[in-house]
Formats: C-alpha cells, structure tokens, sequence
C-alpha cells in the first residue's frame, strides 16, 4: 500500500508542476491561440501533442541523467537551497509579468541556439511545429534539471524507474490537459481568448509557484532546526 501512495505522489507531482509550468504565455502557447484561431481544433491539439512529447523526453533526460549526481553530500543541500530560490524567482517572475514574451531567457547564445534549431528543421505539420518549438528552449531542460534533483531530494519522487515514470506519466498528463483545454477554448472561443487573457494565467501560475517555493523554504528551515536540537 505505501509503494501505491509514493506512487501517487509521484504521480500529483509531476501533474501538479508540469500544469504550472505550461501555462506561462511561450512559443507554444502563442502558437496554439494563433493557429488554433485560424486552423481548428485539431490542428491546436497536434501542436499541442508534439509539444507535450519533447517536454516529457527533456523531463525524462534530467530525471535520468542530472538527477543522480544532485544527490551526492553537499552538493545536494546546496541544491535544495538553489532550488527554493529558483521557485521563487520563476514565481515572482510570472507574477510580475506585464508582456507575453517568452518567461525563460537564457541569453543571446540561447536565442542563437534557438534559431538555428528552427531554422534546420524547419517544421511543416502541427505536430513537428510543437516538437520543434519546444526542443528549441533550452529553458525547458534546465527548469526540469532543477527540478528533478529537488523532487527526489524531498522524496516527491524515489529514485527508482518506477517512480520516475510515475512522475513523467503525471507531467504528460498535466501538460497534456493544459494544452488539449487551450486548444478548444481557442477553437470554439476563438477571440475571446486573448494573450492577456493567458497573461493573467500566468500570474496564477506564479502564485502557485511561490506557494511551493515557500513550502519548500519552510521544509529546509524545519531540516535545520532539527539539526540544532
């Protein structure tokens, strides 16, 4: 019964944080409300899908290949710290937002990157549209290193297969929902649903964020205080 609840906890874990960070206004969502508008439902739902397949395979690349090396002495306290920190700043971030611009920038050598991905392969279907744009953003990989070595640090997720697929399941479906809900509002909302109106998203987005962040925050100082006694 106890490996079916840390199942589970994997599982809310993942849905809960991929639902968080997908709906901050990016390429992918802009380029649902504009095709979705324009192209239907199920041009919306390919983007969409192809999307949601490259976010699990940059999740499954961190849980598989960072999360491990996070864990080892100080340099998992030191993550632990990092990560609270980068919560917070990814949820004041989306609060604070005031344009619809990508919320992750890592710089013009990222952008550079960028470009050139797009530029090569050059996608023509929906499904490659979202594939492409979402392999395109190295701040994707980097939010989910973080992260990863932070859910298995506070036992959200064990360090086994099973709870990391759990874990995945439970962010293909956060994110899947999230786009799948867009694109129909998009295609039977059509201009009722706005940039602005996902900007608001995801300043709700962030508020969730900083609610973890503190949560997580007030888990190290409760570590620490232990420690003293």
């Amino acid at each position: 019964m106890n490996q079916v609840q840390d199942l589970l906890v994997s599982a809310l874990s993942g849905f809960v944080i991929g639902l968080l960070l997908c709906i901050p206004v990016g390429p992918v969502n802009l380029t649902i409300l504009h095709e979705g508008a324009r192209r239907g439902f199920k041009w919306a739902v390919l983007i969409g899908a192809g999307a949601t397949l490259m976010e699990l395979i940059y999740c499954g690349i961190a849980f598989t290949g960072f999360a491990a090396f996070f864990q080892k002495g100080w340099i998992k306290s030191l993550m632990e710290v990092f990560s609270f920190v980068f919560l917070m700043f990814l949820g004041i971030k989306f609060v604070m937002a005031k344009t619809v611009e990508a919320p992750m920038k890592l710089g013009k050598t990222a952008d550079l990157i960028e470009e050139r991905i797009e530029e090569k392969f050059r996608p023509h279907s929906a499904f490659m549209t979202g594939f492409v744009r979402t392999l395109a953003n190295p701040g994707v990989l980097l939010v989910w290193i973080i992260l990863s070595a932070n859910f298995i640090s506070r036992g959200w997720v064990d360090p086994t297969w099973s709870s990391k697929f759990a874990c995945l399941g439970g962010v293909a479906l956060g994110v899947g929902l999230w786009f799948l809900g867009l694109s129909w509002a998009i295609s039977l909302g059509h201009k009722k649903i706005t940039e602005q109106g996902i900007l608001k998203m995801e300043r709700a987005s962030g508020i969730g964020l900083l609610m973890l962040g503190l949560a997580h925050g007030i888990h190290i100082a409760w570590q620490l205080a232990k420690h003293r006694m």
